[in-house]
């Protein structure tokens, strides 16, 4: 058996590029701002995780400038080694600060912080309760630890209360779950999973990915929202939506933070976050600080896409964030509206499966402080045109 032998019958994106559909790895040649140049053509960006707009701020992009400057382009080294600079320390206190956690870990991307933390914490005996939406890194790190792993429906805290109900409490517990599922748009029901972890001493860590710098009074994320910050034991969080770079952290206890440090793989096997992507997060926690009003608009605008889309017949599911879904159905609909949309100057992202059931393929759309109205309502045009087009609406 040849090893490249699926490589080889591998014909789905070809069949989909045949049908003029693909819209996977599409070239940007501009920065992530609400307005992207895509073929020397201008498109309005409704599918960034630059929630608040920070990726062009100039205080960020003069901070990374610094940063090049004083260390240059790259650490030549993992942080347990030779990259640590005294600018990661500043970020990790900086974090630890913001989060109100007593500590907090860096790590070069979002996607290693879960594959680490979660599998250096997983024993063999343990047990980790994820729910069926969580992101792929949670799932990945859940597999590579040497725990079980146990799933609950989605957001369904009564359906994780019968499955802790059958927990042995001689088996140490962790449940994991997203702040905002990064499709959906729906934040967990915090309350009630604290409620049913409390009843066998579960640990719980949120991936805070889509939370930080969205929710809470003072963008600290999920559990400020919901006014749960003593109730959650670890926060994982990424550089690459709000803090305007690229990069990851877990926030939590001192000790359990320390631990991780010295266990977890992907830290310690990894080149060391470059300075200018650090220097940038640090000057992007410092603006999120100090300007409450970009939280402000990024919510006026998710609520005026949120009103138009369903206003225009469009199924937009749970969503109660800055990710708005638009419910196609089957996926060469998702394909064609996006296609179409892009045709009439919108940029969206389609989701098909298998990263969606079959039948529930969805156009994943996402909002930016920086937005102006004139933007929006140029985007809501082209959905209503598009829409009926396809016959997904009347």
């Amino acid at each position: 058996m040849d090893l490249f032998r699926k490589c080889y019958e591998f014909h789905d994106a070809d069949v989909i590029k045949q049908a003029g559909f693909y819209s996977y790895f599409r070239t940007i040649t501009s920065a992530q701002d609400p307005v992207v140049m895509i073929d020397g053509k201008p498109v309005i960006m409704l599918g960034s995780n630059n929630y608040l707009g920070l990726t062009s701020h100039p205080e960020v992009k003069e901070a990374a400038r610094q940063a090049i400057a004083k260390y240059g382009s790259g650490c030549a080294g993992s942080r347990f080694l030779n990259g640590t600079l005294d600018i990661h320390v500043q970020l990790e206190e900086k974090l630890a600060a913001f989060i109100k956690k007593p500590a907090a870990l860096m790590f070069s991307t979002g996607f290693q912080v879960n594959l680490g933390v979660i599998s250096c914490l997983l024993d063999r005996g343990d047990v980790v309760y994820l729910d069926k939406l969580d992101h792929a890194c949670i799932i990945d790190g859940a597999r590579l630890g040497f725990g079980a792993a146990v799933k609950f429906n989605h957001n369904d805290m009564a359906d994780l209360g019968r499955r802790l109900a059958l927990h042995d409490s001689k088996r140490a517990a962790l449940v994991v779950v997203d702040g905002v599922f990064s499709m959906e748009g729906d934040i967990v029901d915090l309350p009630g999973l604290v409620a049913a972890a409390a009843s066998q001493s579960c640990k719980i860590m949120v991936d805070d990915a889509h939370g930080i710098g969205v929710l809470g009074a003072n963008g600290r994320g999920t559990a400020e929202h919901f006014g749960l910050e003593d109730k959650v034991d670890l926060i994982m969080g990424t550089f690459s939506k709000s803090l305007a770079s690229v990069g990851g952290f877990i926030a939590g206890e001192a000790k359990v933070v320390d631990y991780i440090r010295h266990h977890a793989r992907s830290l310690i096997f990894s080149a060391a976050p470059p300075p200018a992507s650090v220097a940038a997060t640090l000057k992007a926690v410092e603006i999120i600080e100090r300007e409450p009003e970009r939280r402000t608009q990024l919510w006026e605008n998710t609520h005026f896409m949120a009103e138009g889309l369903t206003s225009l017949g469009f199924n937009t599911g749970n969503s109660a964030t800055p990710v708005i879904p638009v419910l196609a159905g089957e996926d060469v609909i998702a394909f064609k509206l996006a296609c179409r949309l892009q045709d009439e100057g919108v940029f969206v992202n389609p989701i098909v499966s298998p990263a969606v059931p079959p039948g529930h393929a969805l156009l994943r759309t996402s909002y930016m402080a920086t937005h102006t109205r004139e933007h929006l309502a140029r985007a809501l045009d082209a959905f209503k045109k598009v829409g009926r087009e396809v016959g997904l609406i009347p």
